[in-house]
């Protein structure tokens, strides 16, 4: 039996009970005589006492006929409510039974969607397995492939070189010389073309010849310059007048104390006709200071005010000079993505000699000689010319900073984010640093052959005559010597020996003393060479 059922029947007994106890109370209250007389009761008494009895009986049977009517209605109640219950709990069956079936559709859907997912996970392993398989075979013929290129490209370079050989025999030219053949035709072409553009940009092409010409004379009067002081610290600036030399000066000198001061370079003022001396350690600011008195005295006005002025506008023209040299460096090497501080203090060694040989250009010879040795020796041309170029950076700093220019030069393009091969080969060009890689060593050498070539730098004249009189000394020192001539501005020397007192041993062991000992005492560029002349004659006359 349900809960429900069993709690409204109890409910309906309960009724009941009540019902019949407040009948059985009614009675008793009613059947309580009165205490009479000792006689007994009164007739009158009795059928009072029966009528109440009637009474009573009726109100009982009508509180039993209640009681069952509400006994009856419960247990049609309690029955409903079973009956309701019943039918919910059927319900609640139904539901569960359905969710039951739908939770194991569901389950089994599951369980399905997992089948299916290992079956594609097992076929996309296959997969992978036989994609790694074919990797590996293609890595197999790939470098059966390589081999086999590798014995063709051995196989076309004999043929390149058959061929070549074969045409060299039939053209009756070299490869050289054909190469120098087609170098000549492609330059007349240029000329030609040359030539066209030249008509077509005619104006551009004056402005070109001026700046060509006054390079010219510029280097002409830098070749017939006589002192190497006034080469390196001094600048001549022609006036049209010697009256300008009063302009210069001012009233009370106050013109030249402000050029001086604004400028920082001394002006010198003497008995030199329609010329003063502009002096200064630095070439830099010796230019700016040329240039603002080159614009001074085309003006003609010259006081405090327009010293200042044209002071700042020949600045920023150098410097705008200085980027402009610097980048023409950079586009005649083919060397790009340079930091713009690094191109500015390229430029500014424009203005700087060494030993009479200009700094840049000096620079720029190197890398050119760099990069054909690099591309002798299969190196890398850009790293080798960035090296080069880069090897002497430190001048533009060495008056402004104390130190060596190459570990100067090195420091700076640390700073600005060379490659560390770059800065070894700038702080190991003069040996100051180990040698540790080929880039420093061709750096190196290609300095040297830059700065050694005849003709490339010069030296006062007293040092050079010492230097060629010391030569000759040393060789003239060894016995059986005749004569010592220096040749080649002292980069050869020729000794003559007698043929009866120095056999031909001797004068080898002669040659390789006197240049161990040239090497030991002397301080020059580039190698000198030793050649020891031995001669014999034997003469008659015939009568």
């Amino acid at each position: 039996m349900e809960p429900v059922v069993v709690v409204v029947l109890a409910g309906a007994l309960v009724v009941l009970a009540g019902a019949t106890i407040a009948v059985l109370v009614l009675l008793l209250r009613r059947t309580a005589l009165p205490v009479a007389a000792p006689g007994g009761p009164s007739p009158e008494q009795l059928a009072e006492v029966h009528a109440e009895l009637e009474e009573v009986r009726r109100e009982a049977a009508e509180l039993r006929s209640r009681a069952e009517r509400e006994a009856g209605e419960i247990l049609r109640r309690s029955e409903t409510a079973a009956e309701i219950a019943a039918e919910s709990a059927s319900q609640m069956r139904r539901e569960v039974e359905a969710e039951a079936k739908v939770l194991k559709y569901e389950l089994k859907e599951l369980r399905a969607d997992l089948e299916r997912r290992e079956g594609r996970l097992a076929e996309r392993e296959q997969r992978l397995d036989e994609e790694a398989r074919r990797q590996a075979e293609r890595a197999r013929q790939l470098a059966e492939t390589e081999t086999e290129l590798a014995d063709r490209r051995a196989d076309l370079d004999r043929l390149d070189e058959e061929r070549r050989a074969i045409l060299e025999r039939a053209a009756g030219m070299t490869s050289a010389q054909a190469k120098a053949e087609l170098v000549r035709e492609i330059e007349n072409q240029a000329k030609r073309e040359a030539s066209l553009i030249v008509r077509e940009i005619e104006s551009e092409a004056r402005r070109e010849g001026e700046k060509r010409a006054t390079k010219i004379v510029t280097l002409a009067v830098q070749r017939v310059a006589t002192e190497q002081t006034a080469e390196s610290v001094v600048s001549v600036l022609h006036l049209p007048g010697d009256e300008m030399k009063g302009r210069i000066i001012g009233r009370e000198g106050r013109n030249i104390r402000a050029f001086e001061s604004t400028t920082g370079v001394n002006l010198i003022i003497d008995d030199t006709p329609e010329a003063v001396l502009l002096s200064c350690f630095d070439p830099v600011r010796r230019e700016i200071a040329r240039l603002t008195l080159e614009k001074l005295v085309l003006d003609g006005r010259i006081h405090p005010q327009r010293i200042e002025d044209a002071y700042e506008r020949s600045k920023a023209e150098v410097q705008e000079l200085c980027v402009r040299a610097g980048e023409d460096a950079l586009v005649e090497l083919g060397i790009t993505d340079m930091h713009p501080e690094l191109v500015a203090l390229l430029g500014q060694l424009r203005y700087r000699t060494s030993y009479g040989q200009n700094v840049l250009g000096h620079l720029v010879e190197s890398a050119h000689i760099a990069g054909i040795m690099a591309a002798e020796l299969k190196l890398d041309q850009t790293l080798l010319k960035r090296c080069t170029l880069l090897h002497d950076i430190g001048k533009a700093l060495t008056h402004e900073v104390e130190g060596s220019h190459a570990l100067i030069g090195a420091e700076i393009a640390r700073r600005y984010g060379e490659n560390e091969d770059v800065v070894h080969a700038i702080e190991a060009h003069h040996n100051e640093v180990e040698v540790r890689t080929v880039e420093a060593v061709l750096t190196q050498a290609a300095d040297a052959i830059s700065g050694g070539r005849p003709g490339a730098r010069r030296e006062s004249l007293e040092a050079y005559v010492k230097r060629l009189e010391r030569l000759e000394e040393i060789a003239q020192s060894y016995e059986g010597v005749e004569k010592v001539f220096a040749m080649q501005a002292g980069r050869e020397i020729r000794v003559m020996v007698k043929p009866d007192a120095v056999d031909d041993i001797q004068a080898s062991v002669i040659a390789r003393d006197v240049a161990k000992q040239i090497e030991e005492e002397l301080t020059y560029p580039g190698q000198i060479r030793i050649t020891v002349v031995r001669e014999s004659r034997a003469t008659e006359f015939a009568r």
